[in-house]
């Protein structure tokens, strides 16, 4: 895995940019390419990595 996905690690908040509706999204955990996902409005989705880059969220808006 390359790219942003592999510096994700538990805590950070990230959005999916294919599913906007499920808002922030608190990485649970990543293990290889599995990285399970905590989405506001989707619930808990383990996300390929092979196929979908997560966007970081490094700042919250107020």
């Amino acid at each position: 895995m390359k790219g942003v996905n592999a510096m994700l690690e538990p805590g950070m908040m990230v959005r999916h940019p294919a599913a906007p509706d499920w808002g922030l999204g608190q990485v649970q955990s990543r293990i290889g390419y599995r990285i399970t996902v905590n989405f506001e409005n989707a619930g808990k989705v383990v996300v390929n990595g092979l196929e979908v880059e997560l966007e970081p969220i490094f700042e919250q808006d107020s």
